[in-house]
């Protein structure tokens, strides 16, 4: 077998795995983008919503690899330097995008999970509120505070050491929202709305939720970034080859 053969073989190998790779990245990208946490509101409050618009990007070049690849098989097989050149064209533009959505994602979770001042700043200016972002806070507030049974950012204290739209609306009447309140398994209500009300830790949630919305953003930029560094990286290695493959064709 001669060294054009070879390299058409690991071409067409190479592209056959990127292909895969790339209906994997969108995958988990749509995975993203349909938020199953219900998270995005306190990314977008912020205007610091890039993980999932790196996530509609991943969608687009995991899809985009996968078309370019099954091209650039049949370009190897044709063996083709006309075809060969559109084929590296194509897939270059494709990884300057996967580059930008990988790197966008990953300084943006930085920015949100840094710490928990961001995080705890949006829920007491947006909690309560009546604007939409408000209600799209708050709604997730409550969600995130009875699923995940904890209270506010780094604990109930966020409620009663801040001023807050929430502590404004009612006072000294409620001290945090009844997302804070436990709950009874059968039913779903309120073990004990008064003494949550006035602060009775055992029927009330002490632990704060910012540790759970920091690994949920985490998983996200995992599953965008660094799932779509790995790509690129089999993404660049297949270019080369194909490059060495092109060079090499009459």
């Amino acid at each position: 077998m001669g060294a054009v053969t070879c390299l058409m073989v690991t071409v067409v190998g190479l592209n056959a795995i990127a292909a895969a790779a790339g209906l994997a990245l969108s995958a988990v990208a749509i995975w993203v983008a349909v938020d199953g946490y219900k998270l995005y509101p306190i990314s977008g409050v912020s205007g610091k919503d890039d993980i999932f618009a790196g996530a509609w990007i991943a969608i687009f070049t995991g899809f985009a690899f996968f078309l370019t690849c099954i091209f650039g098989i049949f370009a190897a097989l044709k063996r083709s330097r006309a075809l060969m050149l559109v084929y590296l064209i194509i897939m270059f533009i494709i990884f300057l995008f996967e580059s930008a959505s990988a790197i966008t994602s990953a300084t943006n979770r930085d920015y949100l999970v840094g710490n928990s001042n961001l995080v705890k700043k949006q829920m007491l200016q947006y909690y309560a509120d009546s604007s939409t972002q408000g209600q799209q806070i708050t709604m997730t507030w409550n969600n995130v505070m009875t699923q995940v049974q904890c209270c506010g950012a780094d604990g109930p204290t966020d409620w009663i050491q801040y001023n807050s739209t929430y502590r404004q609306l009612f006072g000294a009447a409620s001290l945090w929202p009844l997302g804070c309140c436990k709950r009874q398994s059968s039913n779903f209500e309120v073990v004990d709305p008064i003494g949550c009300k006035a602060g009775v830790t055992s029927s009330m949630f002490t632990q704060g939720c910012f540790q759970y919305i920091e690994s949920v953003l985490s998983r996200y930029t995992w599953a965008v970034s660094w799932y779509g560094f790995s790509v690129l990286m089999l993404v660049f290695f297949t270019l080369v080859i194909a490059m060495i493959y092109y060079t090499q064709l009459p």
